[in-house]
């Protein structure tokens, strides 16, 4: 048996890359005669508002009919000057440590609020508390601040 001959590997030559086959497709060509198949009206039909230059439509547009957003009527009210407040319960306070300052940066810290509550949070009464701690919070309920008070901590209300 004899061993098969190894072809030495034929190296790339600069002057020879080309990408491959169908990588590269010409730009569309309008407007360039009746030979090209997009001569004269250049694929934009005969006459109407999308053969025009600047013939645009908005998304909505209805064809000059009253759009469906201006037939249907107005409904409801947002209040602007609404405060949204992250909702938190005694019972999450229950794993900090005995004595710790809790605060709003505090509770976004270790996850118990989201970032865009970050500044106003509340803290209702669902649960108890089992370690005396300093909480800080815009608004508590009366029966949150209740247990904070029976558990041995205090309760600061933030402007």
């Amino acid at each position: 048996m004899s061993e098969p001959t190894l072809q030495p590997e034929r190296s790339v030559k600069l002057h020879e890359l080309r990408p491959p086959q169908g990588a590269k497709k010409q730009k569309k060509r309008v407007g360039r005669g009746p030979g090209s198949g997009l001569g004269k009206t250049a694929g934009r039909g005969h006459k109407g508002q999308k053969a025009r230059s600047g013939g645009k439509v908005h998304p909505g547009f209805e064809g000059g009919q009253m759009p469906l957003q201006r037939r249907l009527p107005k409904k409801g009210f947002h209040n602007f000057s609404r405060r949204e407040y992250a909702i938190l319960n005694v019972e999450d306070l229950n794993r900090f440590d005995q004595g710790t300052e809790v605060t709003p940066d505090l509770l976004w810290e270790q996850g118990l609020v989201r970032k865009k509550d970050r500044h106003r949070v509340k803290i209702l009464g669902d649960g108890e508390l089992t370690k005396p701690l300093i909480v800080r919070a815009h608004k508590f309920s009366e029966s949150a601040a209740a247990k904070i008070v029976a558990a041995g901590g205090k309760v600061e209300v933030i402007a």
